[in-house]
């Protein structure tokens, strides 16, 4: 049985990857920074309709947190075969009203910490000459958002990243994409109030905002062999809104 870590993945969209990859046989690693009892339920949640999972704690922007989340894959689920990076943080607000410390805050959980995660999955991958890594970025990575520039150049950051490592991991038999998702139903989008979802729903073909399955199944075509000749690619789950 092959592995897959989803960071992130305690709720939202992480956990409906989490669910998603589990139902296409992969054991799961359900990464969460604080959320254990969530992750745990996710967890019991797969092991319900048959699957296997298990919780890990780590803060992806913590090198040594990684390391040690790492080993213990390996050491009870096995190498990773699918990386999902999931985890993210948002603000909202003007860029002169942020400290330093929010900017590198914002940046370091984003953006560098896709970046840590995939450099420890990488080589265990390179050495099977198989595995995926699927980045999540968002649609504000393509045409940015007023009052989410840090938030907007991290996911844009992600959608280069992406772009990138396919090209130099692709002669290792590695495909690397990225999902970019519109406005989901999250906790991060729970702040938005009933008359801007309205209106979002309105702005969108689809005339409604999206839901973490709508984004875990996409996850999870992008992990299974029916994908097996795509790389490098942004695909956007957003109901046409851009």
């Amino acid at each position: 049985m092959k592995t897959a870590l989803v960071t992130g993945s305690s709720r939202g969209i992480g956990a409906a990857a989490a669910k998603e990859l589990a139902r296409l046989g992969y054991a799961v690693a359900v990464n969460y920074k604080s959320h254990c009892e969530a992750a745990e339920a996710v967890c019991k949640e797969i092991r319900d309709f048959g699957g296997v999972a298990e919780a890990f704690q780590a803060d992806i922007s913590d090198t040594e947190a990684l390391d040690r989340m790492f080993s213990e894959i390996k050491t009870d689920l096995g190498e990773v075969s699918v990386l999902v990076n999931n985890a993210g943080v948002s603000y909202i607000g003007l860029l002169q009203d942020m400290s330093d410390e929010e900017i590198k805050s914002l940046s370091d959980v984003n953006l560098l910490g896709a970046m840590l995660c995939t450099k420890r999955a990488v080589p265990d991958m390179i050495k099977r000459h198989d595995g995926v890594i699927i980045n999540i970025a968002s649609m504000w990575g393509e045409v940015g958002a007023s009052c989410e520039v840090v938030y907007s150049a991290c996911k844009a950051g992600i959608i280069g990243f992406t772009k990138a490592l396919a090209k130099e991991l692709g002669p290792s038999g590695i495909r690397v994409n990225c999902v970019s998702p519109g406005v989901i139903d999250t906790d991060m989008n729970s702040e938005l109030t009933d008359k801007t979802i309205s209106e979002l729903c309105e702005e969108t073909p689809l005339l409604r905002i999206g839901t973490p399955a709508d984004v875990g199944k996409t996850i999870a075509f992008l992990a299974s062999e029916e994908a097996s000749f795509i790389t490098g690619q942004v695909i956007s789950v957003n109901g046409g809104i851009i």
